[in-house]
């Protein structure tokens, strides 16, 4: 998937509107990028992800990035660190056998009408690159749990990989 195709993804979930944002888990930043030109001039992101050298070429005025094991608790940059309009999780929480606590431990970093965007896959068995799929029937009860409102699927397409991969959009 290319900046494009992630943009195309998320473009229902994520409102054209400059904003500060994080890309949990970003890699090499695709869908850091992506995020950045949706949201517009004027916006920034906070790329997370414990790969520096992924994160190396994300460094601009308008992309911040936290290298950070995502397992373990870290804080944003600043004092005091930013409220966020919004964080996005592309293809990350199934790294986490209990994606809950990751989550759960995000979502105050969110302003009131905060907005957390999932992309994950569904329909698709555990394997070494996806090893805990979340699937949609799974999706709510975690959101919640976090105290988010009821996820709206925005987006899905099948996988090249099999399955179905999905986007959800979850306000606080």
């Amino acid at each position: 998937m290319d900046e494009r195709d992630a943009e195309s993804l998320i473009a229902a979930a994520v409102p054209r509107i400059a904003g500060v944002w994080a890309d949990i888990g970003a890699g090499d930043g695709t869908f850091t990028l992506a995020l950045l030109r949706r949201l517009g001039p004027g916006s920034r992101v906070f790329a997370i992800d414990r790969d520096r050298k992924a994160l190396s070429r994300l460094a601009s005025g308008d992309v911040i990035t936290v290298v950070a094991d995502l397992a373990h608790p870290f804080t944003l940059p600043g004092d005091p660190p930013p409220q966020l309009d919004g964080m996005v999780f592309a293809n990350v929480l199934h790294y986490f056998r209990d994606p809950d606590d990751l989550v759960s431990r995000l979502v105050p970093w969110l302003g009131p009408a905060g907005r957390v965007v999932i992309v994950e896959y569904d329909g698709r068995r555990a394997n070494r690159w996806v090893p805990y799929p979340i699937p949609r029937s799974q999706l709510t009860d975690l959101v919640q749990r976090a105290g988010l409102q009821p996820p709206t699927i925005t987006a899905e397409r099948p996988s090249a990989y099999g399955g179905t991969i999905y986007v959800a959009a979850a306000q606080r």
